[in-house]
């Protein structure tokens, strides 16, 4: 393990440190950044990154796979003052925004994102994301946001519906200047969170959303599956769909998942 710092620039007129830390393998980033917050006072934009990540995850306990070498696989620490409970959805809206920010500057195709937390390119999948909050008081304190980007791969078993910036492009990338734009871009959408940007986050999130407006094939927990329209997203960060009988309804993460 080593250090790195990094002072990255976020405006025309702020600068912000970045602590990058390097591991050749480790059981998941998120995981080693909760811990080692419990042990130290962390500084905001530690980031963690591994070659190697074992025991990836993604959301509802879904694996993430990555190769040494050919992916990011990485966590970065993000202090909050005194963010509301209520306003937790702006920290997804701001971490998807940024990495599709990056992308879009990387000049990637077809960028969009599944709710809640998925980077599409056109109808595959490119990047995943998890986000772990910390609470202290009834607000906000902290976040731990995981995020894995296929980036170099060129094959994925048993993944049909997975895809990554080289199949995109053509082009072999650096994985540290990739990660430089992305953690870059990510801060910079956090602190509209910050600054009470809720509900721009929330209307620039929604213009970015997965099939939104088109008739969709989803299943709820009961295992029944229904044709939907994806309208937005509710303040809480539940999504929002337009039944067969044009009745709004929202579902939570658990409550239901899209299959086509």
């Amino acid at each position: 393990m080593f250090l790195e710092t990094l002072c990255e620039r976020i405006s025309n007129t702020i600068f912000y440190q970045l602590k990058i830390i390097k591991l050749n393998a480790i059981d998941s980033t998120n995981t080693y950044l909760k811990e080692l917050g419990k042990d130290l006072m962390l500084e905001d934009g530690v980031i963690v990154i591994t070659k190697k990540q074992t025991k990836g995850r993604g959301q509802m306990g879904a694996h993430w796979q990555s190769k040494s070498g050919e992916s990011l696989t990485f966590s970065m620490f993000k202090r909050f003052s005194s963010l509301p409970i209520e306003h937790q959805a702006g920290i997804t809206f701001a971490v998807a925004l940024g990495v599709k920010s990056a992308l879009k500057k990387l000049q990637i195709p077809g960028i969009s994102v599944k709710w809640p937390n998925d980077i599409m390119s056109y109808q595959k999948k490119l990047a995943g994301i998890l986000i772990e909050n910390q609470f202290k008081s009834n607000v906000i304190s902290s976040s731990v946001i995981g995020i894995g980007l296929n980036v170099n791969e060129t094959k994925f078993e048993n993944l049909p519906q997975a895809t990554s910036m080289r199949l995109n492009t053509g082009v072999v990338y650096n994985l540290d200047e990739v990660l430089t734009e992305v953690s870059e871009a990510v801060m910079i959408e956090l602190q509209r969170v910050e600054g009470g940007d809720f509900l721009k986050l929330k209307s620039d999130y929604e213009k970015v959303l997965f099939r939104k407006n088109k008739v969709s094939v989803f299943e709820n927990e009961a295992g029944q599956q229904f044709n939907g329209i994806i309208k937005g997203i509710s303040e809480e960060g539940f999504i929002l769909i337009e039944a067969e009988n044009e009745t709004l309804q929202q579902f939570r993460l658990k409550e239901i998942k899209m299959l086509f």
